[in-house]
């Protein structure tokens, strides 16, 4: 059997198979710089990293240095460990989170599932915006202003907290709200066709369809507030003791603990204890980070 191409076909096909020299050139040229790009943005990442690694490593790897809080020890003189301000830092990343991660889902879920541009709707994503860019000392001035001197509570790190929050719920509102569209409505309509409520399509099809990218949004927020040092120099006071109670009393915590240590800077173990700390605060967020991968890959919803 004889197959009659049209003229015009062969043409357009040849015109998609047959690349001219010039545009292989400039796809070549376009690739080289993309990858020059990714490279060069490389060598501060890892000239950091080394020169942390390089310098804080000697006090992390002192057993005393994550068992040991620093009372009744002198910042100058070798001994102490830097517990007090890890358990700082977590429970006030912790009661940040408990707080930030319903507010920023639920808030997230309406805008996605309910609003569809209502006027409700348009009023909350224009002060999510407006969140997103709020600097971090604004928001511990927000909450010095209302909690201590409105209200008349202490300084504390629950303090610390309400204003991290400031600054995690617009992180995890963006972020879910991605995820959230990324979901096939084919989902939610084979759902709706089984008459399913849309309620419980939503809590048992979307959810956990989004759950690795809403846990992994999350653990970025938590990363960013976790390096926060504007709010605890205003809203909480620095103790070389542990402190577990959020509420009550100064409490360190690792960002706190490092601006200490720079205002001294008298010697090289006040300068070790400083990048100890630094390596330390990156080794806690690089855990999380592999503990909200683990847990996304673990339990997420597979849909194919």
């Amino acid at each position: 059997m004889t197959v009659h191409v049209e003229p015009h076909a062969s043409l357009a096909a040849s015109g998609f198979t047959d690349i001219s020299s010039s545009r292989k050139a400039r796809d070549r040229i376009a690739t080289v710089v993309v990858y020059a790009m990714m490279a060069l943005a490389f060598v501060p990442l890892i000239w950091v990293m080394v020169v942390l690694v390089a310098k804080g490593l000697p006090a992390v790897l002192n057993t005393g240095w994550w068992s040991f809080d620093m009372a009744g020890q002198l910042s100058n003189k070798p001994g102490g460990g830097i517990s007090h301000a890890i358990i700082g830092t977590l429970t006030q990343a912790a009661v940040t989170t408990v707080i930030s991660v319903p507010v920023g889902v639920l808030t997230a879920v309406y805008l996605v599932e309910y609003s569809r541009g209502g006027r409700l709707g348009r009023i909350t994503t224009f002060m999510v915006d407006i969140l997103t860019g709020v600097p971090s000392i604004v928001a511990a001035l927000f909450i010095y202003a209302v909690w201590i001197v409105l209200f008349g509570f202490d300084r504390s790190g629950f303090a610390v907290s309400l204003a991290l929050v400031l600054l995690m719920i617009p992180v995890i509102v963006r972020n879910t709200e991605e995820m959230l569209r990324i979901v096939p409505d084919d989902l939610r309509e084979a759902s709706y066709a089984l008459g399913v409520p849309k309620w419980k399509t939503i809590v048992k099809i979307v959810l956990p369809t989004a759950l690795s990218g809403i846990v992994t949004g999350v653990m970025l927020a938590v990363a960013r507030i976790m390096g926060e040092s504007a709010p605890v120099l205003i809203l909480v006071g620095a103790t070389p003791v542990i402190n577990w109670n959020v509420m009550e009393g100064n409490q360190n915590s690792l960002p706190l603990f490092m601006l200490e240590m720079y205002k001294l800077q008298s010697n090289d173990e006040v300068l070790s204890r400083l990048w100890g700390a630094a390596l330390t605060l990156v080794l806690l967020i690089a855990a999380l980070n592999l503990a909200a991968r683990f847990i996304s890959k673990r339990f997420a919803v597979k849909t194919h």
